[in-house]
């Protein structure tokens, strides 16, 4: 990324639509009761994405989520995602995101995306996939991405996905408690560990872990800063300034209304510069 071209860093970008293949129909009931749930419209693709945030001269990481395991759709392929990385490197970085249920062959494919050079992180969704963070069957994905020293982010809390659907689609919040992201930090020192949302009902499992762990962090997506609980605020003002991480979770979440709503959400101005920009770079190892 071209870092001073840039007024912010969004962390938290979703590739939604690809613009290579057809959208499965197994994804449809969640991508109709998230529509509802976040009251978003029509998704833009991938391309509409990237161009979206060069407008507003904001860096964006962009990521799919695999949950072919637990909700069996097909996933946007990981190539697709850094191939669009590579042609817009001055402003987008890529993550992958592979179901750790896809065991030898999900490391496989880990290392083979790092080794290309593009990807530079990986996205978990703990709810979607069906996984307890800490569980074993991750950790050997988890190893291979320690070694290389790459960020991680992992959805925690309540999931907009399956909200409202027969049985919450199936998917349990369970799987999305921060506190089991203590285990991964703990045993992954060289592992960056992105908690992503205020993680409701559990924020304060993801400020304690973020506080006490060197290598964790949070990233402010998924919600509009005018509901975050009070705690999260207050520690972003003090203990927790240089750890807080600016992100939208776009599409369901526009930028140009979260950054409006974090300036007069009760931020102190001199952690504006750090949470919208500083310490991305750092945590993004950008500079």
């Amino acid at each position: 990324m071209n870092i001073n071209d840039l007024i912010a860093i969004d962390v938290h970008t979703h590739a939604e639509v690809s613009c290579r293949q057809e959208p499965d129909e197994a994804w449809k009931p969640f991508e109709e009761a998230s529509a509802k749930y976040f009251k978003a419209g029509k998704r833009p693709n991938i391309h509409e994405t990237i161009a979206y945030y060069r407008e507003r001269k904001i860096g964006l990481v962009m990521f799919t989520v695999d949950s072919e395991f637990q909700i069996g759709a097909k996933r946007i392929p990981n190539e697709e995602v850094a191939d669009a990385a590579r042609e817009n490197s001055d402003i987008m970085m890529a993550f992958a995101s592979i179901d750790p249920h896809k065991g030898k062959m999900g490391v496989r494919e880990a290392r083979a995306l790092i080794e290309d050079g593009v990807i530079k992180g990986f996205k978990f969704h703990p709810t979607l996939q069906g996984f307890f963070p800490n569980d074993r069957l991750a950790y050997q994905l988890y190893e291979v991405i320690a070694e290389y020293k790459l960020p991680a982010i992992f959805h925690s809390g309540h999931s907009g996905m399956g909200t409202g659907m027969p049985g919450g689609g199936g998917l349990r919040l369970k799987y999305s408690n921060p506190i089991h992201l203590d285990d991964v930090a703990a045993d992954f020192p060289d592992m960056t560990v992105i908690i992503a949302h205020p993680s409701w009902p559990w924020q304060d499992e993801a400020l304690s872990v973020c506080l006490h762990k060197p290598n964790v962090y949070i990233d402010l997506s998924g919600w509009s800063p005018k509901y975050f609980p009070p705690q999260l605020i207050q520690y972003a003002n003090s203990q927790l300034k240089t750890k807080m991480l600016f992100g939208s979770d776009y599409p369901l979440i526009s930028p140009d209304g979260w950054i409006k709503d974090f300036k007069e959400a009760g931020f102190k101005p001199e952690v504006h510069d750090l949470i919208l920009k500083q310490n991305a770079i750092r945590a993004l190892k950008l500079a």
